[in-house]
């Protein structure tokens, strides 16, 4: 079915999140609202300071306009299988399509740098139908609204100066007037007519028309190459779910880095997980967490190679902080340690949501889960075949010192409070899933030394194994509720008590997994979607249904063979997704709108997961390896 062509809505003068779409260059990222506007977009890197970053306030922050002068309707979509992204428009006198993109060449797709002549960004507009005059503005103001550019007039358009961040070139049909640090001008086509606006970051040389209609297709070229490719009837890894998986894919690509491997959350900063509340967050970085996740899922649709790029972003990491309790949650992309927090008072923040942060405290916490989830993206990665050859042997050899040095810190220190996958800035607890977690880096380590025939301490790393097992049992569930608890002795849910099965600490039809499910959907469900929990965490207001624990109660159902319900559950989302396929990290559960970070790689990976264990389980015999989770743990 076609899209509507929709008016505008604006919520407190900001366009709602999910009426962004993104584009990248697998360097940085830009956000392009349904009306034009690139409203968000960090040069040259993506956690480097913004130079358009409307989006955090509308006044201060800068944006690159490209838009009908009159009144207007629009839609957006994606050019099938890419990042490309098209925005058409209906004004009284005609239509026309705005094509946005950042060139990636092959070479940065194999793991090179982006050449510094295609680090651009390239904005085609085309009218298709009657007449238009279109309008356009570009405001940089770098270093998050701080700075101001300075335009001075050259061959071909206009240089912008904006200090430490390097001069931006705009390219450009016809003059501008320049005012205080803003370019703007327009021009009319009529039908059959089309120009190109191109913003490069350093380099002035303009680009001809040829040139850039080469860009497009160069780029879509590769990013059609790279998808996850299916053949004959439906897709063998994701059903009928395989456009809602390459969409996934695509944004998780987006944000992992050719150079390092590193893979962003988001790209992203304080998008308000509850307007108004202070819920806003930094997640332009690469969490051990979330790039395990990432690299895990990429990996078991095909995408080896990504995986390769996050053992080598792991292997820098342990190469320089040899001790396992040097290892911080998360980096940033060049492998930084230095995120220290910054409130940015000057900005109003997304719907006038502050604060503005830079930076996340919450990389000197105490996270004992990530231990579980490295040693388990490289068990998940060596535990099948490669292309039906010898499994790898040698990266397991390779990396075992440093997996035997991170297993005994794990048998010596699982007992110890941490802050939790949540990262909570309370008191530190004994929090149901780091434990868990700790329990699955001891149990895959002792399979990989079995499956290897590696020299370990398996007889003491089974014995803690045992032990954090029956603490989890002893003290995490609680018979009242019939149901794990977010912590050692709580009453409160937590919906990361749904991994449970998935990493094999019980099986899927053990009674306290089924009652913990069911505690799940009765207690933290809400309009179909799930709260990752429901307790006061010491922060104000209420956020909104985690998407990506919502996906995590799909794939347990699945496993559990409730077929049915699982397939209900994950259509739900997927009918409040809007054209785009784009997630953030929560919804409104009333609203359906999205709500904070966007998007979001967690949610991502959840939808690609969930349709792999929807797929499998309604398959007698799926290709490739099998997600995680299907295969029972000791």
């Amino acid at each position: 079915m076609a899209l509507a062509f929709l008016p505008l809505t604006r919520l407190d003068g900001f366009i709602p999140i999910e009426d962004y779409g993104l584009i990248g260059n697998l360097e940085t990222c830009a956000l392009v609202g349904r009306d034009g506007s690139i409203d968000w977009c960090c040069l040259p890197y993506l956690d480097s300071p913004s130079v358009f970053a409307a989006m955090l306030d509308r006044k201060k922050g800068g944006r690159f306009v490209v838009q009908p002068a009159a009144e207007f309707t629009s839609r957006q979509q994606y050019s099938a299988d890419t990042n490309v992204l098209v925005t058409e428009f209906r004004t009284a006198g005609g239509e026309a399509v705005l094509t946005d993109f950042m060139p990636v060449m092959a070479g940065s797709a194999e793991d090179q740098p982006v050449p510094w002549d295609h680090r651009a960004i390239l904005r085609e507009v085309e009218c298709q139908r009657g007449e238009m005059q279109i309008r356009w503005e570009c405001s940089p103001q770098p270093d998050y609204g701080r700075g101001q550019a300075a335009w001075t007039r050259q061959s071909g358009g206009l240089v912008a100066e904006t200090g430490g961040q390097g001069p931006l070139f705009l390219q450009l049909p016809g003059d501008a007037d320049l005012t205080n640090g803003q370019a703007s001008g327009s021009f009319t086509l009529r039908a059959g007519e089309s120009t190109w606006l191109v913003l490069r970051y350093q380099d002035p040389t303009p680009l001809s028309a040829a040139a850039c209609q080469q860009l497009l297709e160069d780029t879509k070229d590769l990013w059609g190459s790279w998808v996850h490719s299916c053949e004959g009837p439906g897709c063998a890894f994701a059903g009928p779910w395989h456009d809602q998986v390459v969409r996934s894919e695509l944004v998780l690509k987006l944000l992992t880095h050719p150079e390092t491997g590193a893979i962003a959350a988001a790209p992203t900063t304080s998008l308000p997980e509850a307007v108004g509340a202070g819920r806003n967050w930094d997640y332009r970085f690469a969490w051990i967490r979330d790039a395990s996740f990432t690299a895990q899922a990429l990996f078991h649709i095909g995408h080896q190679k990504e995986a390769r790029q996050y053992f080598r972003w792991v292997r820098s990491i342990w190469t320089r902080d040899t001790n396992p309790a040097d290892i911080q949650t998360m980096y940033s992309l060049a492998g930084g340690t230095d995120l220290t927090e910054f409130q940015l008072d000057h900005l109003s923040g997304y719907r006038n949501s502050r604060p503005v942060r830079i930076g996340n405290l919450a990389a000197s916490q105490h996270q004992l889960d990530i231990y579980g989830e490295l040693i388990n993206a490289l068990y998940e990665f060596t535990r099948y075949p490669k292309n039906g050859g010898v499994p790898e042997r040698a990266l397991v050899e390779a990396e075992w010192p440093m997996i035997q040095r991170i297993t005994e810190y794990v048998a010596g220190c699982w007992q110890e409070p941490d802050s939790g996958i949540w990262e909570m800035r309370g008191q530190e607890q004994h929090f149901t899933y780091s434990k868990l977690m700790c329990w699955v880096a001891l149990d895959r380590s002792v399979r990989l030394a079995e499956r290897w025939q590696l020299q370990a301490p398996l007889e003491a790393w089974k014995q803690e194994r045992r032990k954090v097992r029956r603490a989890i049992l002893d003290q995490a569930f609680n018979p009242g509720l019939n149901s794990f608890t977010q912590a050692f002795g709580s009453t409160v849910l937590d919906a990361s008590s749904l991994l449970i099965p998935v990493m094999g600490l019980l099986a899927h039809s053990d009674p306290r997994v089924v009652g913990t499910i069911d505690a799940t959907m009765s207690k933290l469900m809400s309009h179909g979607l799930v709260h990752r929990y429901l307790d006061d965490d010491g922060l104000s207001g209420s956020e909104g249904a985690f998407l990506l624990c919502t996906f995590w109660l799909v794939s347990a159902l699945a496993l559990a063979g409730r077929q049915e319900e699982a397939e209900s559950v994950f259509r739900g989302v997927l009918d409040r997704m809007g054209p785009l396929g784009l997630l953030a990290e929560e919804m409104h559960p009333e609203l359906g709108s999205m709500l904070g970070n966007y998007p979001q790689a967690f949610s991502h990976i959840g939808l690609i997961n969930s349709a792999l264990y929807l797929g499998r389980k309604s398959r007698a015999k799926a290709p490739g390896p099998a997600p995680i989770g299907t295969e029972p743990a000791a």
